[in-house]
């Protein structure tokens, strides 16, 4: 096997990862990058078709990821009661995945303050807190794979954060119990104080 055929070989393997991308974002990343090296190979080979179809692909990649990745997006954060059927048809049903990352949550009567998160009118995650004075528990902080590239959690606990603060809380705390978990609360703001995470949002 020459270096032209690995090339080649690698090219295929991450565009056949891409499709096991359960992100649209990674997805597209990966393809992005499986499509340029198919390019590149297409042209060692002189397969020119091979080399102008994965161009293709590569553009309408990176206008995807321009268009997920921009500002363009709306979200918002809408109230739920705990009874709500659509609430607990979309804990059901993404169950096995919250306890990958979040194994500690369980439903309980205290989670008063609930919010589903949209993105561009899509249901993208769900945020479940329990109130304590003007501090709330986040109990659960999920996000649909599909959408997990943090820009919802960026506006929510940051231009969105009106979602808190006009409940009356001036501080988020959150514990983690998975290292997926403490990474996200990082990346988000959350600051280590004790054995929990929290941020302030005055």
């Amino acid at each position: 096997m020459n270096w032209v055929e690995v090339v080649g070989y690698v090219a295929s393997a991450l565009i056949a990862a891409s499709f096991m991308m359960k992100s649209l974002v990674k997805l597209r990343w990966v393809s992005l990058v499986g499509s340029i090296i198919f390019v590149v190979y297409a042209v060692l080979i002189g397969a020119w078709p091979v080399a102008l179809t994965n161009a293709v692909v590569a553009v309408a990649n990176i206008v995807r990821l321009r268009k997920e990745l921009g500002t363009s997006s709306t979200f918002t954060a809408v109230p739920m009661r705990p009874e709500s059927p659509f609430l607990a048809d979309f804990l059901g049903a993404h169950a096995d995945d919250i306890a990958t990352s979040q194994p500690a949550y369980h439903p309980a009567d205290e989670d008063t303050f609930i919010r589903l998160v949209n993105r561009d009118g899509l249901p993208t995650g769900v945020l479940v807190g329990e109130p304590a004075g003007k501090e709330l528990l986040v109990k659960l902080d999920y996000v649909t794979p599909a959408y997990r590239d943090s820009l919802g959690a960026k506006w929510l606990f940051g231009q969105g954060r009106s979602t808190f603060t006009e409940a009356g809380f001036t501080r988020l705390v959150a514990h983690a119990h998975t290292a997926v978990h403490r990474n996200y609360l990082e990346l988000v703001g959350f600051r280590p104080e004790g054995n929990a995470y929290v941020l302030d949002l005055s």
